[in-house]
């Protein structure tokens, strides 16, 4: 049991200034968290290939992208708090071996089960990206903070809409399980150059592993902000993930009857969310996070609303999609800048923290889409959306109006 007194760290080892984050490295930086983060949703416009590959029902056959999130969840509480006690560059190392293992394991998988572990481990080693947004705003000013994260979300954004659109195409010619084959050597690759070119930095606290973990827990009753950003992330990413898990079936499904390709195009409408990441990293300091999360927020309900009025015609997806986009990778920014404003030494903790409740929220979304979707058709779906968005929408706002401690960070 974690006591509510306030956590006593041991001093923290005594570092080196770190270098700063130079154009070249951001880069690689960022291209490293597209290409990680892209192994998460290789696998949603394949879920009708794989089913049928392996005489898999459509509600079965909806766990394995969830395996993915859950696998990533528990990544980002059991391992993305070592960020803040080791060397980043040998834990991102490490974790790359993992993920390349992993998704050679997706790629050989003979059956359901196989492939749902496969899956769950793909997931604890995309935690590189968790390790990478703390290591660019531990390497960047207060003032630069918002447009590195900007920078590495654009990143995250085409990593997760691209994904779609590769595994779609390669998935169309080669089959399902070329897109794994594939996966596993681009992660060797990007697995070796951060390795090169990552500066190593020493620990930022000295901290025994079980208090490491448990400290997350403190952190959370501390800081008001902190819950009411993991929260309204959570919901957001639920009502996100819900829709581009069950697309492929929808697109795939009357009146489109898409193929499993065209499917996978719909990622490049996403890139919008671009557009969403580069314009709130640049104004989260000139019109103020908790602003800028209330307008995004907004964008998403309309999204669903658009979605739910006009999803069975081309236009009204791709506007829908623009919308939801645009709206939750504008939100996203600004979240996650506040986060990290916290507490400079418990950045990877933190981080953490609201990862663990985002993509937890990604995790239910896509199980309970997908279930939703078998049961209530594509409308269904988006009143499901639709409910999510709101209530990330008013909590985020009662928050902003009754907690001062929110209101004052944000």
């Amino acid at each position: 049991m974690v006591s509510a007194t306030p956590l006593r760290e041991t001093s923290p080892i005594e570092t080196q200034t770190p270098p700063a984050i130079g154009r070249a490295l951001l880069l690689l930086m960022a291209i490293a968290v597209a290409a990680t983060a892209a192994n998460l949703y290789y696998n949603q416009p394949l879920l009708a290939e794989m089913a049928a590959s392996l005489g898999l029902s459509q509600g079965t056959i909806g766990l394995i992208p969830s395996a993915t999130q859950f696998g990533y969840a528990a990544a980002i509480l059991l391992i993305s708090p070592l960020g803040d006690t080791m060397d980043r560059r040998v834990l991102i190392r490490n974790l790359s071996i993992t993920l390349s293992l992993a998704s050679l394991g997706v790629f050989l998988a003979p059956s359901f089960w196989p492939l749902l572990v496969a899956s769950f481990v793909v997931g604890l080693g995309a935690n590189i990206t968790q390790q990478l947004i703390p290591l660019a705003a531990s390497l960047s000013t207060p003032e630069t903070r918002g447009k590195v994260i900007g920078t590495l979300m654009t990143g995250l954004t085409i990593g997760i809409l691209l994904s779609r659109t590769l595994s779609g195409t390669i998935g169309e010619y080669w089959g399902w399980r070329s897109v794994f084959l594939v996966a596993a050597i681009i992660a060797v690759v990007i697995g070796v150059l951060l390795h090169r070119h990552l500066p190593s930095q020493k620990a930022s606290v000295s901290m025994a592993y079980p208090q490491l973990i448990s400290s997350m827990l403190t952190l959370v009753k501390r800081h008001a902000l902190l819950r009411e950003s993991a929260l309204t992330g959570a919901l957001w990413f639920a009502a996100f993930n819900a829709m581009w898990a069950t697309l492929a079936i929808h697109v795939t499904d009357a009146p489109f009857s898409y193929s499993v390709q065209q499917a996978g195009l719909f990622g490049i409408i996403g890139l919008a969310g671009i557009f969403g990441a580069k314009a709130a990293g640049r104004l989260v300091n000139r019109v103020g996070a908790g602003r800028l999360i209330t307008l995004a927020l907004l964008m998403v309900v309309a999204s669903f609303v658009v979605l739910a009025l006009w999803g069975d015609s081309l236009a009204g997806l791709i506007v829908g999609i623009i919308l939801l986009d645009l709206g939750v990778f504008g939100a996203q920014i600004p979240n996650q800048v506040r986060v990290f404003s916290i507490d400079p030494k418990a950045q990877s903790r933190m981080n953490a923290v609201y990862m663990l409740g985002y993509y937890l929220g990604a995790a239910a979304g896509s199980a309970i889409g997908v279930k939703v979707m078998s049961l209530y058709g594509w409308e269904g779906l988006s009143i499901f959306g639709l409910a999510l968005a709101a209530a990330a929408l008013l909590h985020h706002g009662i928050k902003q109006r009754r907690d001062p401690a929110v209101t004052s960070k944000a």
